[in-house]
């Protein structure tokens, strides 16, 4: 990171005090983090301010069902299945659970190797639970270090509950194959966030525009 600041330096932008906006805070009901550079000209004298976050948190009830963030509750959508291997495991684990509700010798059979490792490994056999933000939505949602389990339904989340945990509107298409949808939507910026970031950049424009007119 310090190479990019060294870099917009050379080129003639100052930097704002780099930041790591949390989604949770931006109308987005998902932990996912991003860290954000806003870069003015030197020869302008106004700061670029970063978007204020909101006191409220989206769960995930409020991504996947009818409520404040959307009218409806999430479409149907094709998503991946588990093996049943898997599934006959994540059954057992209940909403906001995960390996560690499971029966010891359970437990060292999924885990294998990674039982006798250190951290917590929290995301493995993984069950979301409606009250909380899912957790971050990686580009495949069946992956074992990054379990995201339906919090009813044994199943991983759909391409549209993944679009919306990621808040895109129902309308949004997006193309190619199944794994392919849901690698475009696991790599993107939170919509909500990046709209966010779009007001703080229209509000550092308008705010340049009306300071530099001839007075």
């Amino acid at each position: 990171m310090q190479g990019m600041v060294s870099i917009l330096d050379e080129i003639g932008y100052r930097v704002m005090p780099v930041q790591v906006l949390k989604a949770i805070n931006y109308k987005v009901p998902q932990k996912r983090e991003r860290l954000i550079l806003g870069g003015v000209r030197k020869d302008v004298s106004i700061d670029f301010i970063y978007p204020k976050p909101y006191s409220r948190v989206f769960t995930l009830a409020d991504a996947l069902k009818k409520g404040a963030l959307y009218d409806s509750d999430v479409p149907a959508s094709e998503g991946v299945k588990y093996p049943k291997s898997k599934k006959a495991v994540l059954e057992l684990i209940p909403p906001k659970g995960y390996w560690r509700d499971l029966p010891l010798d359970i437990q060292k059979a999924y885990m294998g190797g990674s039982f006798y490792l250190g951290g917590g490994k929290t995301g493995m056999a993984r069950r979301i639970g409606w009250d909380e933000p899912c957790l971050k939505l990686t580009c495949s949602p069946a992956q074992k270090q990054t379990e995201r389990c339906h919090p009813e339904e044994t199943r991983p989340f759909t391409v549209r509950e993944y679009a919306r945990i990621q808040t895109f509107p129902d309308d949004w298409l997006f193309e190619g194959s199944t794994a392919q949808q849901y690698k475009q939507i696991g790599n993107a910026v939170p919509v909500n966030l990046a709209k966010e970031i779009g007001y703080s950049i229209v509000r550092f424009l308008n705010e340049y525009y009306k300071s530099s007119k001839p007075k």
